[in-house]
């Protein structure tokens, strides 16, 4: 393999071993994942649109791709950095290697890079562009921005024939989300963030705000459009999907140096005591300190670092979350959440719980 170089904004360059065939240099927003496992989610996550992620376990690959694991249709990934990709796929489940179908879909990639010092400079000195080139060489672009655009659906879907109807509004939502759902036997209209009109004429049972990459500032011209859906059904908010819900009531977010991204971020409920692990991918929180006015209270909070993970509203049927409840990749700690969505739904219909 030839030589590859990953260069940091301020100048920080790391050498590796580069994938083959590169066309171009890339350019993006350098993160890290810290989860042993989950590779494939995360390289078909939309939430990582146009970023360049470094994968902090050392050994990445070995189990493969598979075909039941995508979050996605395609990567969303602009480039990896592992310390060492496996050659071979030890799963049985798997149809191809990692480095294969990186390949295959024009991903770059450099190996052999020392992932430890790419994290530590990421958590010195925050998320910033990187470039990756077979030349040191720093990156000329700035922040990105409107990610969430490029994402999204463009035309309503209806999957499944449940009784249950309940609408996914999509900013670029992982597939997971959309599985857990349709296994609880639900009726699932897949709706664009950019076609809200719609949801008024499907009157369902209750509307799931989806994840996305990005600021979630990016949809501010239809912050009117979703507080009318979010006062109409009950709802729930995942990952930007809450930080939208904050925004919609007159919140206001606020991006952290690094982020969460992982599978093993612990999460507080202030009601019950109870601390549990999630699966995280995000740079933006909500601020706190801007909720005063606006009918929404803080129920869950990130241990290590204090920040805002979980919402609800007080006088309306609105939950949220930081974090992934459908756990791809990562622990199923938070499936309760879901249950608790429903029981907001139940409380509406006059009806029996979902089980």
């Amino acid at each position: 393999m030839q030589q590859g170089y990953l260069t940091l904004q301020d100048g920080q360059q790391f050498k590796g071993e580069a994938s083959e065939d590169w066309a171009h240099p890339i350019e993006g927003e350098i993160v890290f994942f810290t989860g042993m496992t989950g590779y494939q989610e995360v390289i078909t996550d939309p939430s990582y649109q146009g970023q360049i992620v470094v994968f902090t376990y050392p050994l990445i690959g070995n189990y493969g791709i598979n075909e039941d694991d995508f979050e996605s249709e395609h990567p969303q990934v602009k480039g990896v950095v592992m310390l060492h990709c496996a050659e071979t796929a030890s799963h049985y489940k798997a149809t191809t290697s990692l480095k294969d179908y990186l390949h295959d879909k024009g991903v770059p990639f450099l190996t052999n890079v020392d992932t430890r010092e790419v994290t530590k400079a990421i958590r010195t000195g925050g998320t910033r562009q990187a470039a990756l080139a077979d030349r040191p060489m720093k990156p000329t672009s700035t922040q990105m921005t409107n990610q969430i655009y490029q994402v999204k659906g463009t035309k309503l879907t209806t999957h499944s024939d449940g009784d249950d109807h309940i609408v996914l509004i999509d900013f670029g939502s992982k597939h997971s989300i959309l599985h857990h759902l349709l296994e609880k036997g639900l009726r699932v209209t897949v709706v664009p963030f950019t076609e809200l009109h719609a949801i008024d004429e499907l009157k369902p049972d209750g509307v799931v705000l989806s994840n996305g990459p990005g600021d979630p500032k990016d949809v501010a011209p239809y912050l009117s459009k979703i507080k009318h859906v979010l006062e109409s059904f009950p709802s729930l908010g995942i990952c930007l999907g809450h930080q939208v819900i904050a925004l919609a009531f007159g919140g206001d977010t606020k991006k952290l140096s690094f982020g969460h991204r992982g599978a093993n971020h612990p999460v507080k409920d202030l009601e019950t005591g109870r601390v549990f692990l999630t699966s995280q991918n995000h740079n933006y929180v909500v601020d706190e300190e801007s909720l005063a006015e606006t009918g929404l209270h803080t129920y869950l909070i990130h241990v290590n670092d204090q920040s805002l993970e979980g919402l609800k509203h007080d006088k309306l049927p609105i939950l949220s979350a930081q974090f992934h409840p459908e756990a791809n990749p990562g622990p199923e700690d938070a499936y309760w959440l879901f249950d608790d969505f429903f029981k907001l739904i139940t409380a509406m219909k006059g009806e029996k719980a979902y089980v």
